[in-house]
């Protein structure tokens, strides 16, 4: 599953299929969240008691949990056969860092976010977790396009 360019001890690439899975699932993750958002914030109705929400922001939810879990059990695989190995070879160490820890925030912030009942800490993890999901997509990018134009680099004619 594992794809070397180049020189055997490169950068561990991943398989286009696992690649492929992998923007699916965090993309599907990052959308979710934007949408329970946009959804939350801007589109909730006056009702006779006060805002009621709107009827999709449930499911934006429930459809972003799912991703979630998905992106946990994706992360135990692309420890393995990514960051492991080129983390042995110091490849993009520093973006890989970020990416890592960013979502590790997220993962503690969302535990808490669903397990925690206190409702003192609740708006305030609320608000780190989405602002961190939001900004999450920075690093993300960063790592995946600084990839791209080291290949695009090391493959050019000398």
């Amino acid at each position: 599953m594992i794809a070397h360019r180049g020189h055997p001890r490169g950068p561990a690439l991943l398989s286009r299929r696992r690649r492929w899975l992998t923007y699916l699932t965090l993309g599907g993750l990052w959308t979710t969240g934007a949408l329970w958002l946009v959804l939350r914030y801007g589109f909730q109705d006056a009702g006779e008691f006060g805002a009621t929400p709107h009827p999709l922001q449930p499911w934006a939810l429930r459809a972003h949990a799912l991703f979630a879990f998905g992106t946990l059990w994706l992360g135990g695989g692309l420890w393995a056969v990514h960051v492991a190995p080129n983390w042995r070879r110091r490849h993009r160490r520093n973006s890989g860092i970020v990416s890592v820890a960013v979502m590790l925030l997220l993962v503690g912030s969302g535990y808490l976010l669903y397990y925690v009942a206190d409702e003192r800490w609740r708006l305030a993890t609320s608000t780190l977790h989405w602002v961190l999901g939001l900004a999450a997509l920075v690093p993300f990018l960063v790592h995946l396009f600084r990839g791209r134009i080291h290949r695009d680099h090391d493959q050019r004619p000398r």
